[in-house]
């Protein structure tokens, strides 16, 4: 599901030029997604980018830095805000699963979850910048989906959206299929919603 958009962060040095951020941005995208996050350096994204390593430096602090704004502004383009119905729900799942599964932005995201593991600094930058806001967006979408008497879940908000979204992340992370199938028995069972889109 969506993540909303994060308040700006401040930066040190010079004002950046749009084309080169989004060389950056990109460079650093395709990057992960050829080599992997081990391998990815500054070094390489700078040379990718036709940029100054200076010049990342002055705007960013570090590669996970670089690969959370790629992550934040990529999931809001490919994410959109979700109707609260019922099927509102699923196709956020659905979506969120092909994110996951065939967008090198959900790859970004894969790498990050991987590295927060055991860099703490990485865990909270990528808990403060996309997956606190992102949970929160899945709080209000489910909560405005039973006031709206679409669903009737069986389990607490907050534990919902783990229930809900777990498998779907850990299918991804081991490289396995997220099908439609899977995603819609979530929903039946979780959410108390029966039959399935068409």
């Amino acid at each position: 599901m969506p993540a909303a958009t994060p308040p700006g962060r401040a930066r040190s040095g010079n004002r950046r030029d749009e084309a080169a951020r989004l060389a950056v941005l990109h460079a650093a995208d395709d990057l992960l997604v050829e080599h992997g996050f081990g391998t990815l350096t500054i070094e390489a994204i700078a040379r990718r980018a036709g940029v100054a390593k200076q010049t990342i430096y002055r705007w960013w602090p570090s590669k996970v830095e670089i690969l959370l704004d790629t992550l934040v502004e990529d999931s809001a383009k490919r994410l959109p805000a979700g109707k609260p119905t019922a099927d509102g729900v699923r196709d956020h799942l659905r979506a969120f699963a092909r994110f996951l599964t065939a967008d090198p932005a959900g790859r970004v995201l894969l790498a990050l979850l991987a590295q927060a593991q055991h860099d703490p600094a990485t865990a909270a930058s990528l808990h403060e910048r996309f997956l606190g806001p992102r949970r929160q967006r899945d709080l209000d979408l489910i909560a405005h989906a039973v006031d709206a008497g679409e669903i009737a879940p069986r389990l607490d908000p907050d534990v919902l959206v783990d229930a809900l979204t777990g498998p779907i992340v850990y299918r991804a992370l081991t490289g396995a299929d997220v099908t439609d199938d899977l995603v819609d028995a979530l929903v039946a069972d979780l959410l108390g919603v029966t039959g399935r889109r068409r």
